[in-house]
């Protein structure tokens, strides 16, 4: 096996593992409102939640794909060395930013990877202003679309159902979480699978195994789809508690909204091929909810450092992503 082969090999190793860890670290995008709510235990949450991650492929295409390998950095700068390194300084981020428990992006921490090491090996020249924008302005809008959103759905709800019974009410919508919490499933599934699916794409058309066209492999699809419903399964239960517990106090009614605000909010970004983060949608969402019980219902506290993590995450992996192509260069490897 020729050294060359064996490195694609490794990266897709590599990548697969990444999207692994995107499945663990955001299991509690999908959950952390139906286990809160105590619809389902969690560990029924969790497998319910990775089946509907796995067959999200079905129903979306491969725009955000698209994107990640070939609308942020031009493919030709992309080696192997450089998406090894951004892979690298996107799992270190991942790991560190679970075991403090924060809520960060892992497509961002992809995003950061891919620019760092991108811009480590050729400069700024190869990057793609446009692309970077649309990823800039979704970190701005998509938290605040989902906060909207769910606040809307609320004062929705909350005068749809205002002379009804309670108990009732909380019956009729714990029924409906299970289909809003599939429904921001299959969001997550398309979305950020979608993103380790356009890395291993670029890495094959790279190393000229996809032909002159680029394209995404259908192989490529199935296995990043199932890996990223295996790291579900897992499930990262330090974030569940902060996204569930420690922002606002949920209910099966404000539990419903935000994840269906949540779900509108990713497929919409999907259909338009916008690699947006799951994790600040959902964190939007939950606090636009949250919000309605008054200022004091939501823990800003925990919100502002959930916020810094979002601002230090592009940066930070985008470092790390540097050091490490700078040591494989150095090595040669």
């Amino acid at each position: 096996m020729e050294p060359s082969v064996t490195l694609v090999i490794i990266t897709i190793g590599f990548a697969l593992f990444f999207d692994f860890l995107n499945g663990f670290h955001d299991a509690a995008n999908s959950i952390a409102a139906i286990v809160s709510t105590r619809v389902l235990k969690p560990h029924w949450a969790v497998l319910y939640a990775a089946f509907f991650n796995f067959i999200a492929f079905l129903f979306f295409g491969v725009h955000v794909a698209a994107t990640m390998g070939a609308g942020l950095v031009d493919p030709s700068v992309l080696t192997l060395q450089v998406i090894l390194s951004s892979l690298l300084g996107a799992i270190c981020w991942n790991l560190f930013t679970w075991y403090v428990g924060l809520p960060s992006s892992s497509s961002h921490a992809l995003i950061g990877g891919l620019l760092g090491a991108g811009i480590s090996h050729a400069g700024m020249a190869p990057l793609k202003w446009l692309g970077i924008f649309k990823v800039l302005l979704a970190i701005v809008i998509s938290p605040l679309l989902g906060m909207v959103m769910g606040m809307v759905l609320m004062l929705l709800t909350a005068r749809f159902f205002f002379y009804s019974n309670p108990q009732r009410i909380e019956g009729w919508f714990r029924k409906l979480q299970l289909l809003s919490s599939a429904f921001i499933s299959l969001g997550h599934g398309s979305n950020d699978a979608q993103k380790t699916m356009g890395i291993i794409a670029v890495l094959l058309y790279s190393s000229n195994m996809l032909g002159s066209q680029f394209y995404i492999p259908a192989w490529v699809v199935i296995s990043c789809n199932f890996v990223i419903a295996l790291g579900t399964i897992f499930g990262g239960w330090r974030i569940v508690k902060t996204m569930g517990m420690k922002i606002t106090k949920l209910k099966p009614v404000s539990g419903f909204c935000s994840d269906t605000a949540s779900a509108l909010t990713l497929a919409l970004a999907t259909i338009l091929g916008i690699p947006v983060s799951t994790t600040h949608t959902v964190t939007g969402a939950i606090i636009g909810v949250g919000s309605l019980n008054g200022f004091s219902a939501v823990r800003w506290g925990v919100a502002k450092n959930i916020v810094w993590a979002w601002i230090l995450t592009i940066p930070a992996s985008g470092c790390v992503a540097a050091v490490v192509f700078s040591i494989i260069h150095l090595f040669k490897l």
